[in-house]
């Protein structure tokens, strides 16, 4: 006899929004017109995108550093124009890339323990686009390479180390690119366009390797992510503007592995996955919930799992990295959705009794050491990712310094800010006390501007006093 139920251990995952308490209120999220997801988050950080008057900025937050946010609070504020993108480094915990309005792109380090004073100097600016680049992704196994898209509907793929580009896409996408993806090792991308198509791109050999016209019929925004085995996975919508969720095979594009029509809705559909799970999570802009499927081998390959409903809408949503993750309570996946003025991260769960680690749920996952140099990817070599267990939970390692060597001595400028921020072009063990000073005086810093927000409570509480007195008069 067929089985009625399909078998699955994340048949039962349930989603829960955490406590008021533990969400990052009193944000003013960006309003700018664009459908990134708009928060980046790692294992140390939560970042989010701002409305920020007279340029573009973003917040860096400790994960701890949860409740009301002051309104002085330090922003990363370095970009003239609206920040539409940012992403951190999977091999530095520290370091995040942001694309902008302004057409550059720049990367930064962030101080271990979070931003004592605002941040307008970045480690490194990368410029190369004619329009505003509002899609950033670093390459998932190779050291300091990044990806970017813009509005001039071409691909610049950067060796952050040198702040050089090293690989110029263009002439490929005839309009806007929605999205870009690695695949698992990043030898190939995939982009989805205004053009309806979707395309396999080899970056080294800069050629399309294959290309679907016409993926989805509907003219709204689509996207499409590699999953673990190569596959691809596309949202997008209808001729009758019902949003899709549609499976491919690279090897052969013609048609769909499967198509699941949703909801007509016309919110951009946001795919997040988790590759040692084989689970893709749908989070729809203006949304109020979270749909996940499971992407099995056998036909018909997507099976719908559950859905995760709240009452507020979506402005965007973080994606927390597996090593993040609370193995203890057998958390799988970890949102943080956007309010218009708030933070709410969304903790998804495999309900299971025992308290011993579920090495089922866990498998070996993506570790943050890069399986390869930046030269030696750009030679040809490819590199799966680094796996480590999470068995004992995550610790983090001391992170590597990010340095930037430029080669052309011409802007000085920058090597100087790159040698302020990552003590770039010194020797790999500098004197300690160069570095004890380094952190004596961010320690400081750190005391002055506690000071100052005392003082300035104080006075507070003394007009309040003043205020109450009279009243009480």
């Amino acid at each position: 006899m067929r089985r009625v139920v399909r078998q699955s251990k994340f048949r039962h995952v349930f989603g829960q929004a955490v406590k008021n308490d533990q969400c990052y209120d009193d944000i003013r999220v960006s309003r700018v017109t664009w459908d990134s997801a708009f928060c980046a988050v790692n294992p140390k950080f939560v970042a989010l995108i701002i409305e920020a008057s007279g340029g573009g900025a973003f917040l860096v937050l400790p994960l701890h550093k949860t409740g009301r946010i002051d309104k002085s609070y330090p922003t990363v504020c370095g970009h003239t124009g609206p920040v539409l993108d940012i992403d951190w480094c999977p091999h530095n915990d520290q370091v995040i890339a942001s694309g902008s309005e302004d057409c550059t792109v720049m990367v930064w380090q962030i101080p271990e323990n979070g931003l004592v004073t605002s941040m307008s100097e970045p480690v490194v600016i990368l410029e190369g686009h004619s329009k505003r680049v509002g899609i950033i992704t670093w390459h998932p196994t190779a050291r300091n390479i990044l990806l970017s898209a813009g509005c001039d509907n071409q691909i610049i793929i950067w060796n952050v180390g040198t702040g050089e580009a090293m690989i110029n896409l263009e002439d490929m996408h005839p309009d806007v690119i929605y999205n870009v993806c690695w695949n698992r090792n990043g030898s190939l991308i995939c982009t989805s366009c205004k053009d309806k198509s979707i395309r396999v791109i080899d970056p080294r050999k800069q050629e399309i390797v294959g290309e679907k016209e016409k993926a989805h019929e509907g003219a709204r925004p689509m996207r499409a992510i590699f999953l673990s085995d190569g596959n691809i996975l596309t949202t997008g919508f209808s001729r009758m503007s019902e949003r899709q969720l549609a499976l491919w095979n690279t090897q052969n594009l013609e048609e769909p592995m499967t198509v699941n029509e949703m909801d007509t809705s016309n919110g951009v559909l946001l795919p997040f996955y988790d590759p040692d799970t084989n689970v893709v999570y749908l989070c729809g802009k203006g949304d109020s919930s979270i749909r996940y499927f499971e992407i099995t081998d056998e036909a018909p390959y997507v099976h719908f799992l559950n859905t995760f409903a709240s009452k507020e809408p979506q402005r965007g949503m973080g994606y927390m990295p597996k090593r993040g993750l609370d193995v203890n309570k057998c958390e799988i996946a970890r949102f943080y959705k956007l309010h218009e003025r708030k933070c709410e991260p969304i903790v998804m769960t495999v309900p299971r009794k025992s308290d011993l680690f579920q090495d089922d749920l866990y498998p070996d996952t993506a570790g943050p050491d890069p399986a390869l140099e930046a030269e030696e990817w750009f030679d040809g070599k490819n590199g799966d990712p680094i796996l480590i267990s999470l068995k004992n939970g995550y610790v983090p390692g001391k992170n590597r310094e990010f340095k930037v060597v430029k080669k052309n001595m011409l802007d000085n400028k920058v090597t100087k800010n790159s040698e302020k921020s990552s003590s770039s072009n010194k020797s790999s063990h500098p004197a300690p006390s160069i570095k004890s000073e380094a952190k004596l005086e961010e320690i400081l810093k750190e005391i002055k501007s506690l000071k100052d927000m005392i003082s300035s409570q104080e006075k507070r509480l003394v007009q309040l006093e003043e205020q109450m007195s009279k009243l009480a008069i």
